[in-house]
């Protein structure tokens, strides 16, 4: 009998609501109520919906990799499991893995800076004289409050999830049904001189908004992360994938119009040349501020800041099955395998991802999200379309309850189209990204010499 045959093991318990409700409140969370004048500013002017647009078609395109991965193979993980499997787990494998983990490390816990960050954001809408130390505290008492009710069982976290999902429906709703009411299209489509006039630069403005845009729809995939703790994956995982992509293409959208239909876009986008302001301005609060006024508007921007704390509560969630899963199988540090004795989650990332976290919230809401994204690019996005091409040609036998549609048109329109994000990101992003995935590479190749495991093991893999 196997020695880890008493060990305690994740109980499956998501359905397919809970599943849903986990990436929509990720996917919405914190990122269209902060980002919306950084949206406007890549174009400089509301012709930059085109960018949301285009990061839908590489939003969806990409779902349809996780769906096929994420059926195929429901582990905690999700992206260290494809990868591994995907290039070989003797061989290519471990390499693609421990880049995962390596770059996941930085990227990871950025992007639930970002929510701390906006979370920040608005609590000063709330405090207009916070100085920075109270930022600071403000930030830090919000990690430890996420990382606090996530120290549970599985069980108890579904029903959470759900009822931080409400809050974010609820304060979606507000802000639809009042864009609805006072919506003015003369507002909402004041276009500027040459608004659509091509040109290269033009070309870099687009590809500035669409990963604005990807940075809000990021999530829709975040059940694969706990492909162990879901019900019926080969069915739900795709399904929740594709049911949250749509559901929040259509809010978004929706939510967008709604706003700059009522408060002009050039009030909160900054001029051209000039650096985005850092924060930017509460654009939501500014909304409902208008049309109720001050009051109204403090005690909405309390649901604002349930959706941006149900987003980092959700993305805690995912990430912190990560490094569990890597540690699982000996390619990360042991100790991050260990579940708790009475709760059975991954307690140690979750912790570590936490202070990762809060520490990285210190940073300039825009180089957080340039950062996370030309990172996550490299190694994880296409190097999860590799894996599903590789397995579709080298392992036909593996089981998959979701087959990709239209295969392998959906994979090379996701491949065309983050390479398009990449090329157009500015220089020091790009650098960075490459920084980190060189350090990985050089960081592997020593840790292999030094354990002799592949490529210098004394024996070949079988």
């Amino acid at each position: 009998m196997s020695s880890d045959a008493h060990q305690p093991h994740l109980l499956r318990r998501f359905g397919l609501l809970q599943a849903t409700a986990l990436n929509m409140t990720n996917m919405i969370g914190v990122g269209p109520f902060i980002t919306i004048p950084a949206l406007m500013s890549a174009m400089n002017g509301p012709q930059a919906m085109l960018g949301w647009l285009l990061a839908l078609i590489i939003a969806m395109a990409d779902g349809l990799v996780w769906s096929e991965l994420g059926a195929a193979m429901p582990d905690s993980g999700g992206s260290y499991i494809y990868l591994r499997e995907g290039y070989g787990r003797q061989t290519f494998g471990k390499a693609m893995t421990f880049l995962f983990i390596f770059q996941f490390m930085f990227s990871g816990p950025l992007e639930i800076a970002s929510g701390f960050i906006g979370f920040k954001q608005y609590v000063a809408y709330l405090w207009p004289g916070m100085t920075k130390m109270q930022g600071a505290a403000v930030v830090m008492g919000v990690g430890a409050l996420a990382v606090a009710l996530l120290y549970r069982q599985i069980t108890s976290i579904g029903k959470i999830t759900v009822s931080l999902w409400i809050g974010t429906m609820l304060t979606v709703a507000i802000v639809i049904l009042t864009g609805v009411t006072t919506f003015d299209a003369k507002v909402a489509f004041d276009f500027p001189p040459g608004a659509f006039d091509f040109s290269f630069g033009y070309l870099m403005g687009l590809g500035a908004a669409s990963r604005v845009g990807i940075y809000d729809y990021l999530g829709y995939y975040d059940v694969c992360f706990i492909g162990d703790e879901v019900k019926d994956p080969g069915r739900v995982i795709p399904r929740s994938i594709l049911i949250s992509l749509f559901a929040v293409a259509l809010i978004y959208i929706t939510m967008n119009l709604s706003i700059i239909g009522v408060v002009p876009w050039r009030e909160f986008v900054t001029p051209i040349g000039q650096p985005l302001a850092d924060p930017p301005p509460p654009v939501v609060s500014m909304f409902i501020e208008r049309i109720y006024g001050p009051v109204p508007a403090k005690v909405f921007t309390t649901l604002v800041l349930w959706t941006a704390f149900g987003s980092c509560f959700a993305l805690l969630l995912g990430y912190s099955r990560i490094p569990y899963a890597a540690a699982k199988d000996g390619n990360f540090f042991s100790v991050f395998a260990r579940l708790h004795p009475t709760k059975n989650f991954p307690h140690i990332s979750l912790l570590l991802l936490g202070v990762l976290s809060v520490a990285f919230s210190f940073l300039p809401l825009g180089d957080v999200i340039n950062g996370l994204l030309v990172t996550r690019i490299l190694v994880q996005f296409v190097g999860q379309i590799g894996a599903v091409l590789w397995l579709r040609r080298n392992a036909p036998e593996l089981k998959r309850p979701f087959r990709m549609w239209l295969f392998p048109l959906p994979a090379l329109v996701a491949l065309a189209g983050w390479g398009f994000l990449f090329y157009t990101a500015d220089l020091t992003p790009k650098l960075y990204a490459l920084g980190v995935v060189l350090t990985g590479i050089i960081s592997f190749l020593a840790w292999s010499k030094w354990t002799k495991r592949w490529p210098f093991a004394e024996d070949p893999p079988q």
